[in-house]
């Protein structure tokens, strides 16, 4: 399949799943083992903080220390019933995610804006696009970007079959494995639309479910000031963001990237990835 197919298709895909889109993620709960807790309130506006001027700081690529307890034995990740939407607050933390590449003609352009913050964001890529261009997975391992499965074809996983589900996430985590340098620990369902065999195959493959708590709805092309706005809108501590680096044109998701990015580091967020660990 050609790459103008796979992302015609995609955006056929898009279109007659939209109403899944964030919705399929609408239970906000705080992250901890089986996610039975109460459901978290929206996340506030970021706070107005004075300007200051961008400098290096080691804290920007610092990972975030894991998810608290209860820790789990190495080897073992718990089924979740809910996806993780948000990360523990760890002084004015924002994840910046990326999903649907990687694509030649807008990751590269992600990755730079990235570098030249001394930042690093996290990367649902589909095994499908990987292929077409596996020297964007090395780089981001090079850079030290986190990346995770968003299966091989972006298909509607409440629609499929077990065993297809697996061979979706399966056939990823090796693309990744092989040319990113270790297999994926974070896994993301297309649309948001996850299911419990979902949550089953992601454990037993060793990923945990991420999904997010500001969607910038960038895939609908609203303009780069709307994108913008939605970002700065809804940064708070420990808020995951979602964009998009393939799937359709994606030329205002990187100018947005470009404007809000330096305002976050301007008002003290921290903008890194999370980490798992395992005591």
């Amino acid at each position: 399949m050609q790459m103008d197919q796979l992302l015609t298709r995609r955006r056929a895909l898009l279109a007659g799943a939209a109403t899944l889109g964030a919705a399929g993620v609408a239970a906000v709960l705080a992250p901890g083992a089986g996610n039975r807790g109460a459901p978290a309130s929206p996340p506030a506006a970021g706070a107005p903080a004075a300007r200051r001027p961008l400098r290096p700081s080691e804290y920007r690529l610092r990972p975030l220390t894991g998810y608290g307890p209860p820790r789990t034995p190495p080897g073992r990740t718990p089924v979740r019933e809910e996806p993780l939407l948000k990360v523990p607050d760890d002084g004015r933390t924002v994840v910046l995610t990326f999903d649907d590449g990687p694509d030649p003609r807008y990751t590269p352009d992600i990755l730079d804006i990235l570098a030249r913050h001394e930042v690093r964001a996290m990367f649902f890529v589909c095994g499908e696009m990987a292929g077409y261009t596996p020297d964007l997975l090395a780089r981001m391992a090079d850079e030290g970007h986190v990346v995770g499965n968003h299966t091989w074809s972006h298909p509607l996983l409440t629609k499929l079959r077990r065993r297809t589900i697996r061979s979706e996430m399966e056939r990823t985590s090796d693309i990744v494995e092989k040319h990113y340098g270790a297999r994926p620990e974070w896994f993301r369902a297309p649309y948001g639309a996850w299911n419990r065999a979902a949550f089953e195959l992601g454990a037993e493959l060793g990923m945990e479910p991420l999904a997010w708590t500001v969607d910038t709805l960038d895939w609908t092309e609203p303009g780069t000031r709307t994108i913008v706005g939605r970002v700065e809108d809804g940064a708070a501590p420990g808020v995951v963001v979602l964009s998009h680096d393939a799937g359709g044109d994606r030329s205002q998701s990187v100018k947005a990237l470009r404007s809000y990015l330096p305002h976050l580091l301007d008002s003290g967020y921290h903008v890194t990835v999370p980490r798992r660990e395992y005591v």
